[in-house]
């Protein structure tokens, strides 16, 4: 028979309690993103936004992964979340990486890092 140590049971401990609070993190995340939308651009705007006909496959995928999270399938939840949510920015992301190359390109911030770098 192994014998396990304190430091051991410790560790198992800690662990379970990281990988709890990373899968209810990323639950948080999911359902206080739905919130902040609801409250930056108002209730009407976002059930419009989610629940238009080109995007109706998508908003499916993400809120029945909020569903699945909630009914304790979390990790197949977390999954189809992901999936409908780039599923539903997907237009988003070009923009978003347009912004980040424009902001990586002040001379001042590419001096510094390059700078620090060498």
């Amino acid at each position: 028979m192994i014998t396990i140590t304190e430091f051991q049971k410790i560790g198992v401990g800690l662990s379970g309690f990281g990988m709890f609070f990373v899968l209810f993190e990323i639950l948080l995340y999911f359902i206080l993103f739905l919130s902040g939308l609801a409250f930056i651009i108002g209730l009407r705007r976002t059930a419009h936004f989610f629940f238009q006909r080109q995007k109706l496959r998508s908003a499916t995928f993400f809120l029945g992964g909020v569903a699945l999270v909630l009914l304790r399938w979390p990790l197949i939840g977390m999954l189809v979340e992901t999936y409908g949510f780039v599923l539903l920015f997907k237009s988003f992301f070009p923009m978003a990486f347009g912004f980040l190359a424009t902001a990586l390109n002040i001379p001042f911030l590419t001096f510094t890092i390059s700078s620090s770098m060498v």
